[in-house]
């Protein structure tokens, strides 16, 4: 318990260092609902409409937190989020193209969600995109664009 403790400091540190602060509601809701706890809520709210509570099913779903893995619900919860401009969940969607899991492998989308993620300024994105310039994987390989994201994502 004491490691997922430190590794979710950590992740949530490397988001804030990034200056992707979420709202209130996410970062109660990332604090107090491990395991799935606040399933129900989350849904409820994800239903309204809630960018930030798509996102966090999407998560659930993807690690099986509290409901069984189902990479496919992840992407479906994932693009609602991203569908108005959130960046983790646009970000989380590219891995989730670039790797196929719940969808097709399709580095073109990848591309895509990981761009619109790095242009708001998602370090990990960035680095995502970085990857993809640098293995040629979706887009023309191009050794300087992916340096550039490389840097971006850096600083």
């Amino acid at each position: 318990m004491r490691w997922i403790n430190i590794c979710l400091l950590l992740v949530v540190g490397f988001y804030l260092a990034a200056g992707d602060i979420r709202s209130s509601e996410a970062s109660y809701a990332q604090e107090n609902c491990a395991g799935g706890t606040c399933f129900k809520e989350w849904k409820l709210a994800a239903n309204r409409g809630e960018a930030w509570a798509q996102y966090n099913l999407g998560t659930l779903y993807e690690d099986g937190d509290g409901v069984p893995k189902n990479y496919q619900k992840a992407v479906k919860w994932y693009r609602l989020s991203a569908e108005q401009g959130d960046s983790w969940a646009q970000s989380k969607l590219g891995f989730l193209y670039k790797t196929g899991r719940g969808v097709e492998q399709d580095y073109n989308a990848a591309e895509k969600w990981y761009r619109l993620a790095a242009e708001q300024g998602d370090a990990w994105a960035q680095s995502n995109l970085g990857m993809l310039y640098e293995d040629g994987n979706g887009i023309a390989q191009d050794y300087n664009q992916a340096l550039k994201w490389y840097r971006l994502a850096a600083a």
